[in-house]
């Protein structure tokens, strides 16, 4: 059965939800009779995401857009605010809202700052403002934070946007865990670890998608698909890894605390072929 909160004339909000993997989750959502209001910065982008969505809108579904930057707690808590104003309360809400700023360990503090805003403190912001409402309204709801397999394995490359995607695992994980333990709750958490999907935060300068790649469409519905199963951990394949790698990936990676093996010996020369005879293992 689909998730009870899934339901015609339940609200959805999704941050990030002008493209990508919030905008394919908006259109689920849309068509399954769902009220959405899509957060994203960019007047037109939104004005246009806002137009196709309410074409795919079923039961009488309202379609909104509100320009919101998700780094500004008080923004977020204004848009709370407006949406119990306009539609009673959120019985969804998908924090997914991210960028990427390339980087490294010495980058510029503005970088690492802006960055960890969005992605981090827009997850936890975002949770803290409507969490509350939504637990008080005493339905069935969800909340839905976009994470990453890099904030797992936590690849060398961008280190600033894998401490942020390991802070949403972190807060996720300690989300649910008060939710279920909060009397009269019906609200669960959920961390969506999508893999290499073709979204413009992953294409950067590329104009075709590689066929390694997921379609942002393809991601949610295996999103739908495993919380209609349960998952909290929602760990997306893609045309290039599956299920399996990634756990070996993962294994890997806390193998080096267990092990004492030197950090992200994946990829320490001392370690490299031992990695690939694990994953071949």
């Amino acid at each position: 059965m689909p998730h009870p909160a899934l339901t015609a004339g339940a609200v959805a909000v999704v941050t990030g939800g002008a493209s990508g993997i919030g905008l394919a989750s908006a259109r689920r959502f849309a068509a399954l009779g769902l009220h959405v209001c899509i957060v994203d910065l960019g007047a037109e982008r939104l004005k246009a995401a806002v137009a196709e969505l309410s074409a795919l809108a079923v039961d009488s579904a309202e379609i909104a857009g509100f320009e919101v930057d998700v780094s500004d707690r008080a923004a977020l808590e204004a848009l709370e605010a407006a949406v119990a104003d306009r539609f009673g309360g959120t019985d969804v809400l998908m924090n997914n809202a991210a960028i990427q700023i390339p980087n490294d360990a010495f980058g510029p503090d503005a970088d690492w700052r802006r960055l960890i805003g969005v992605n981090l403190w827009g997850v936890i912001d975002g949770s803290q403002v409507f969490a509350p409402r939504m637990v008080e309204r005493g339905r069935p709801g969800l909340i839905i934070n976009t994470g990453s397999k890099q904030g797992i394995t936590t690849p060398p490359g961008n280190p600033a946007y894998n401490v942020s995607k390991s802070g949403v695992k972190t807060y996720t994980e300690a989300l649910q865990h008060q939710l279920r333990n909060t009397p009269g709750a019906r609200i669960s958490a959920h961390l969506l670890i999508p893999g290499f999907v073709w979204t413009p935060l992953a294409a950067g300068d590329r104009a075709d998608k590689p066929a390694g790649a997921w379609t942002a469409t393809e991601t949610a519905d295996f999103m739908l698909e495993r919380l209609e199963a349960g998952d909290f951990y929602i760990l997306c394949p893609d045309n290039d890894v599956d299920r399996a790698t990634d756990e070996k990936r993962m294994a890997w990676a806390i193998g080096d605390v267990i092990e004492n093996r030197p950090p992200l010996s994946r990829w320490h020369p001392d370690w490299t072929a031992r990695f690939e005879a694990f994953l071949r293992g």
